[in-house]
């Protein structure tokens, strides 16, 4: 039985083939129970977000897993095999702790796929599918990553326009979760935004999109609103973050918009984003009291001053990693010697019995303790030596000095001088 990984993420899959085998939550718990009992399965995990579905098991071979997770969702093998990947053992190992330390995350070192992880661990403990080895990767895997974060700056920095978004308005607000945020586009840049402002859990989010279905889809995965574009210069006064990235070939938001705006919030402050190129946000803007306009050439200064720092501590956290895996495969290799050990101890107890018992009855019949004793002792040992010299004696020549190699450090026995 062995620890495998398999599943796609934001690296290997488009969003339209993660949507297809994403899991409900409502759902969850019937496909644990349904993945643990797949052929070979008998320990299961699944950690389901928007950039990653991944399944984590004990198995024989992933194959069957893969299998699964196609019929699961009714979704042809064929048409998700080229963007799964399956990690043996130690790969498993590794990858998951770099999950749950953040470093295999669209930004990298982001706190919130911590809090994933260890949901998806419950909910496996939950169902009853979280068995002796999961249980103790997944505990592994959270020290793992509290080690990363406490001992290196993986989480310090920051390093992606998205989160310099969040960091920028931080420093006009002292609480992101006090504020209403209203996002403008729905791609890839806009769908960042809305991951890093979410987990700093704002008031409220909404999105405007020319695209009323993109829209709608980005907002359901972070419990957002929605709105029409053509809304925005009518409800622009209630939003107190503005994050705005589309492709559109001229300002979507104009200068007399934002002073109306302005006038109507009484002048509490405004932040706003402009992360198109060119401009959704007409420049004069920032020349307005009490709006904080920044461009993606202000976020980019905050992403330089933060990627060297960001990058050593990766280099670090990759380190650590490393060094706990290979004592986690240690953890699982001693374990596989258990029931040797036990049945060697067992081994060793009965020619104990049956040496004392038989020199108890001597003594009973009045012999010489003496010799009982001396008696023993040789039988005891003989019998304990019985298998290694059997086995010395029976391997084959060639194999001789290795044999005998194997024995001498078995018992610590010194070199041949």
């Amino acid at each position: 039985m062995q620890l495998y990984a398999l599943g796609l993420n934001h690296h290997t899959a488009p969003l339209a083939i993660r949507e297809r085998v994403a899991f409900q939550p409502e759902r969850l718990g019937q496909a644990l129970h349904d993945l643990a009992h797949a052929d070979s399965v008998r320990e299961a995990a699944i950690l389901s977000t928007c950039n990653r579905t991944e399944l984590y098991f004990a198995a024989e071979q992933p194959q069957h897993a893969a299998d699964w997770l196609a019929r699961f969702h009714q979704v042809a093998l064929n048409d998700v095999s080229p963007y799964l990947y399956a990690y043996p053992q130690r790969d498993a190992i590794r990858h998951v702790f770099r999950v749950a330390s953040g470093l295999d995350s669209m930004v990298i070192g982001e706190p919130q796929i911590l809090g994933q992880v260890k949901d998806a661990a419950r909910r496996a403990e939950e169902a009853g599918t979280l068995g002796t080895l999961l249980h103790k990767l997944f505990q592994n895997t959270f020290a793992v990553a509290k080690e990363v974060r406490s001992t290196t700056a993986i989480g310090a920095n920051t390093v992606s326009m998205a989160a310099a978004a969040v960091h920028l308005t931080e420093r006009i607000f002292e609480s992101v979760a006090d504020q209403h945020v209203l996002f403008i586009g729905a791609g890839e840049m806009i769908e960042l935004c809305a991951a890093h402002f979410a987990g700093a859990q704002p008031k409220s989010m909404t999105v405007a999109n020319r695209t009323e279905e993109r829209a709608l889809a980005l907002a359901s995965r972070y419990g957002a609103q929605t709105m029409r574009i053509d809304q925005i210069g009518d409800m622009l006064s209630r939003f107190d973050v503005v994050v705005s990235c589309t492709a559109a070939p001229l300002p979507i938001v104009g200068l007399g918009m934002v002073e109306r705006a302005v006038k109507a919030r009484r002048h509490r402050p405004m932040v706003m984003v402009d992360l198109a190129v060119p401009r959704d946000i007409e420049p004069e803007i920032a020349g307005l009291d009490d709006i904080f306009l920044y461009t993606v050439d202000d976020l980019a200064q905050v992403v330089d001053a933060g990627m060297e720092s960001r990058q050593q501590a990766v280099v670090e956290a990759e380190q650590i990693i490393n060094t706990r895996v290979d004592g986690f495969l240690h953890w699982m290799s001693a374990r596989e010697t258990v029931p040797a050990i036990r049945a060697l101890r067992e081994h060793a107890e009965n020619l104990r019995q049956a040496e004392l018992e038989r020199a108890v009855r001597l003594l009973a019949k009045g012999d010489d303790p003496h010799k009982v004793l001396e008696a023993l002792s040789h039988g005891l040992t003989n019998k304990l030596m019985h298998g290694p010299t059997h086995y010395l004696n029976k391997v084959e020549v060639e194999h001789k000095a290795d044999a005998g190699q194997f024995v001498r450090q078995l018992f610590n026995l010194p070199n041949q001088g």
